[in-house]
């Protein structure tokens, strides 16, 4: 019986020893240094894409990106209309109103009319392919860019998808949490009487702001008929996207983060001032307006909200302390 468990083993050791192991991979290892996303204190979690984990070599390439004229056919980057300084939104001069850069790592729906709701990485491809309609022939030549997403993707040809990932990890970096309001919640600063009025008309049934705008993130990322117009004709918002007649009229909610920067608001640019906003929800709503969302048409506000010029600057005053300098001014989120 001993002697069978020698032969046994003896076996085993001639298999072993003739099994050839697989040479030595060639191709270098990929050499990526993870990152971790300051998140805000108070905020929701950010659900990162197990493919598209943050890193430093993809998060500086996507800015780079952002800033580069490159990804177009006729000179225009992603910095072309959103400014850093008016928290990533256009200025008057551009023909259209575009949605802010801020805190898209938690949106569930993106653009005006939702056109994708399939995440950061999905919405980036589309900018790639469709809007800028990226010539890759033309970054692929580029000596710097090949190494750059060798560095972050090890690939040797680049595609939408690299351009699209590392773009989405950007664009999660571009976080707005450190306003007066965040502050003040932190027990770090104090606000004004006035603000902390406008703060009680923002959250309460006064000023039925909180509805739409009540989380941290200031937008629920939903959609919404707020009454803007009463007749909707070329441009029927969601409607656009999904066909349905209960989506006339409807538009995704803005976060109002870093809103006193802006110089136009609304899907349209309608209105060029925070005042005029308020004024709007006071006096102006079209009650009338097809699909309307029935928080706007609550018992006692048929005729808007009707706040007195206190209260109005009061609201203003609030939404003033959402303003984030520290995001504006940030370096990290300039051009490289």
């Amino acid at each position: 019986m001993k002697k069978f468990f020698i032969v046994i083993l003896f076996g085993f050791y001639l298999i072993g020893a003739c099994r050839k192991d697989p040479p030595p991979s060639t191709e270098p290892k990929l050499k990526q240094t993870p990152i971790t996303l300051d998140i805000p204190r108070f905020f929701p979690e950010m659900i990162i894409p197990k493919d598209n984990k943050m890193t430093k070599e993809r998060l500086a390439l996507g800015r780079k990106l952002y800033y580069d004229p490159i990804l177009s056919n006729n000179g225009r980057s992603c910095s072309s209309c959103h400014f850093q300084a008016e928290g990533f939104t256009s200025d008057p001069g551009l023909p259209t109103t575009v949605l802010p850069h801020v805190n898209l790592g938690w949106s569930k729906n993106f653009l005006w009319k939702g056109r994708n709701d399939q995440g950061l990485e999905n919405v980036m491809l589309y900018e790639v392919e469709e809007f800028f309609q990226t010539d890759l022939k033309k970054i692929n030549s580029d000596a710097t860019y090949k190494k750059d997403f060798k560095d972050a993707f090890g690939v040797d040809e680049i595609t939408s998808k690299e351009i699209a990932y590392s773009l989405a990890q950007f664009f999660r970096s571009l976080i707005s949490g450190n306003s007066r309001y965040d502050q003040y919640l932190r027990n770090e600063i104090s606000l004004t009487q006035e603000e902390m009025d406008g703060m009680e008309i923002f959250f309460t049934e006064t000023g039925d702001c909180f509805h739409c705008h009540g989380s941290m993130l200031f937008t629920d990322n939903d959609f919404h008929n707020t009454g803007l117009d009463s007749v909707f004709n070329t441009d029927k918002g969601r409607y656009d996207v999904t066909g349905k007649t209960s989506d006339i009229g409807l538009y995704k909610t803005p976060t109002l983060r870093n809103a006193s920067l802006r110089k136009r608001f609304m899907h349209d640019g309608r209105f060029t001032s925070l005042e005029q906003v308020i004024e709007f929800y006071n006096s102006g709503v079209h009650m009338n307006s097809p699909n309307i969302d029935p928080l706007m048409i609550l018992p006692q506000k048929e005729n808007g909200l009707m706040l007195s010029q206190e209260q109005k600057d009061n609201l203003l005053a609030f939404l003033k302390t959402l303003t984030d300098v520290s995001f504006t001014t940030n370096p990290n989120f300039s051009k490289p």
